[in-house]
């Protein structure tokens, strides 16, 4: 199978950013080499998808993660909706793996029993000037093949949330939300019942690749040891760059940018019914209503460029002074929401490929028998199945130079 064509788009309008954190190259130690079949770097919601996909295929396989439990970062931190993947160029990774994702998933729900609603979203012009973007958003909807895409009225729009004031609508029948952390705990529960292994508070230190394709990976904790892999699976998501930048003879692609995401809780009861989404704008979709799996409204992601690219560095707090913005932005299309009802919940970052307003993932199967995943945010967890397979396909394709 060929390389995987990466998918950037170019566009000059994202902030200028730093440079990802490179760790200084070290010569490994010397100490005893352990040989795994096929190693997935890093326990979120893409690494499990890759490892269950993988050990569902036959690999023998381990999973490190530097934290001590699975999915305690990116995963962790998103509004735990299931996109349509309406919103994306088509033929992107992103537009496939989305619509893909998102069917499996649903299915995947269902069959083991992880809680989710698809209560639907509606993308709502807040005035007469934004029914254009309303029109190319259904256009790349109608591209990517997402069904379940319906333009509404203004007063077909009151008709189903009358809080709204808005211009207009689209109404997106299939999105929906999930429980993140049951979904990963089945995915990790799936690889471990086909043979594979969570090994927690293992960092990848740095790593080298060897004359026969495998790499050797210097793992750091209680009893520091060396791991060499036939397969190595980069899934570090904020880390994934800092990653490959340590292991000789990989070079990652363009820069990260970090983009943070701050929320905001409703502390008064939600008059919608379902998720409330603003037209994009530069770097996200906008501060939307989100409701959880217990109906719990919040608003947000805003979009915060970090000055900092050092994932090791980032300060997760949410600013108070920020809600000021998010008044002005909801009431946008919710006037009646009243003074006072907004307090800082909580906020996630996500790792941006540098160079493009809406950069693609990055799927880098350069080296044969390995892949490295890069820029994967959102909607990563509604196509985690997808890259999951993916992955696994991509293993099975690849030609190895390993005896």
């Amino acid at each position: 199978m060929p390389c995987i064509q990466r998918g950037i788009f170019v566009s000059d309008t994202l902030p200028t950013p730093g440079f990802f954190y490179r760790p200084k190259p070290v010569k490994l130690p010397l100490m005893e080499r352990f040989h795994v079949e096929t190693t997935v770097i890093g326990a979120g919601v893409i690494g499990l998808a890759c490892a269950r996909s993988l050990a569902r295929a036959g690999h023998d396989v381990m999973i490190l993660e530097k934290n001590t439990v699975f999915g305690e970062e990116t995963s962790a931190r998103n509004s735990e909706v299931v996109h349509a993947g309406m919103y994306y160029p088509a033929h992107s990774f992103k537009a496939r793996f989305c619509t893909a994702g998102r069917r499996a998933l649903y299915q995947y729900a269902r069959e083991n029993g992880i809680r989710h609603r698809k209560c639907g979203k509606l993308i709502v012009a807040a005035n007469p000037a934004q029914n254009g973007a309303l029109e190319d958003i259904n256009s790349k909807a109608n591209a990517n093949g997402v069904e379940g895409v319906t333009s509404l009225t203004r007063s077909q729009t009151l008709a189903m949330e009358t809080e709204l004031d808005i211009a207009g609508a689209l109404l997106s029948s299939e999105t929906g939300i999930i429980d993140s952390h049951a979904l990963m705990q089945t995915y990790l529960g799936e690889a471990e019942a086909h043979g594979a292994q969570l090994v927690p508070r293992a960092m990848v230190k740095r790593g080298g690749l060897r004359d026969d394709g495998s790499i050797d990976l210097q793992i750091s904790g209680a009893e520091p040891l060396l791991l060499n892999a036939k397969h190595v699976i980069n899934a570090a998501g904020l880390w994934a760059h800092s990653v490959a930048a340590s292991i000789d003879g990989i070079t990652p692609p363009a820069p990260l940018s970090l983009a943070k995401g701050n929320y905001f809780s409703l502390t008064c009861p939600s008059p919608f019914k379902r998720l409330i989404y603003p037209v994009p704008h530069s770097g996200g979709l906008g501060v939307h209503l989100t409701l959880d799996i217990q109906g719990r409204a919040k608003f947000g992601p805003d979009v915060e460029w970090l000055p900092d690219n050092n994932p090791a560095r980032i300060n997760y707090a949410v600013n108070p002074k920020r809600g000021s913005t998010f008044y002005d932005a909801i009431r946008q299309y919710w006037p009646g929401l009243p003074d006072n009802t907004l307090q800082p919940d909580y906020s996630g970052v996500r790792p941006k490929i540098s160079g493009s307003e809406y950069p693609d993932y990055i799927l880098d199967d350069d080296l044969p028998g390995h892949v490295m995943l890069y820029g994967i945010e959102s909607p990563g967890l509604t196509a985690s199945l997808a890259i999951g397979d993916a992955v696994a396909e991509i293993i099975k394709q690849s030609p190895t130079r390993h005896s």
